[in-house]
Parts: C-alpha cells; structure tokens; sequence
C-alpha cells in the first residue's frame, strides 16, 4: 500500500486514564537503513515491510506484507537496535485516532502520540487534547529511525 503519511507527534503531559480499556497492539520494529528509511514491522501477527521518504509531517510511505520467515531473516540484518513499544489506539472525534507509543526497554520511559491526518491543512488546524505535551513534530530526535540507534538518555528530556 502507498501513499502519503501526514502526522503530528506530541509529548505526554499525563497519561490517560483506563488504557487498558484501549485497542492495543504489540510493535517490534527495526531498521535496514535509516537513510532512506527502510524499516520491518512485526505488529502482533502482522509483518510489514516499509520505507519512507523525506519529510517531517509529510512524507511518502509504502508498505508492503511480508511473512514471519522473511522478518526473521531480515532483522538479522539490521542496525542499530530493536524498538518495542505498545500502541493504544484512542478514538477521537471526526474519525481520528491517537495511536500512543509507550516504549519498552532501552527507550523507555518515552511515550509518544501520533495523530495521523487526511491532509495537511487538517493537521495544521488539529488543536490537541489537554493531556498532550509539547509537538516534536519536527524534532527528529523522536523518530523512530533514530531511536534505532539512540537511547532514551540520548533524547535529552
């Protein structure tokens, strides 16, 4: 599937209440190349081959399935490290979803949201919700290509 990824990130000021009682999914991801990005996912039972273009908020993305055997042969070539985080997925009005990233092991204790929008003017006007923290939209420290071979520490929150 290709087309064009447009989305914001934020801090977390405070988490929110019940996440349990969120959609959530298990990510292990990691990196062939960071420049261009091309990336492997295994989501749950998913395995999804990706790469990326340029960009910050907007950047083209194709992404293509992939089976168990070929994400097992692959993440033997990666660099950097492994990133496991747990994704909640929470609705919000007009169709939209928080997909909240709490990082596990060397990246924790970073928690990141992203909201994923249809257009560019759509994601300039999102006004987000109060327990949102700072936008690091277009700070690349918290790209999960770079967390692939940083730390948490390296951050620098």
């Amino acid at each position: 599937m290709e087309g064009m990824e447009i989305e914001r990130k934020f801090l977390i000021r405070q988490m929110p209440e019940d996440l349990d009682h969120y959609d959530s999914h298990l990510i292990e991801q990691a990196y062939i190349c960071t420049g261009p990005v091309i990336r492997i996912r295994r989501q749950d039972d998913q395995y999804i081959l990706t790469c990326k273009g340029d960009g910050m908020m907007s950047r083209e993305e194709c992404n293509l399935p992939m089976s168990a055997a070929a994400y097992e042969k692959l993440l033997k070539k990666t660099d950097g490290y492994v990133i496991r985080k747990r994704r909640y997925l929470i609705p919000l009005e007009e169709g939209l979803t928080i997909e909240l990233d709490r990082f596990e092991g060397i990246h924790s204790p970073i928690v990141i949201a992203e909201v994923e929008f249809r257009s560019e003017e759509e994601a300039r006007a999102f006004v987000p919700p109060e327990w949102f923290g700072r936008d690091v939209t277009y700070d690349g420290r918290y790209h999960n290509s770079w967390l692939s071979v940083h730390t948490a520490q390296d951050v620098g929150e």
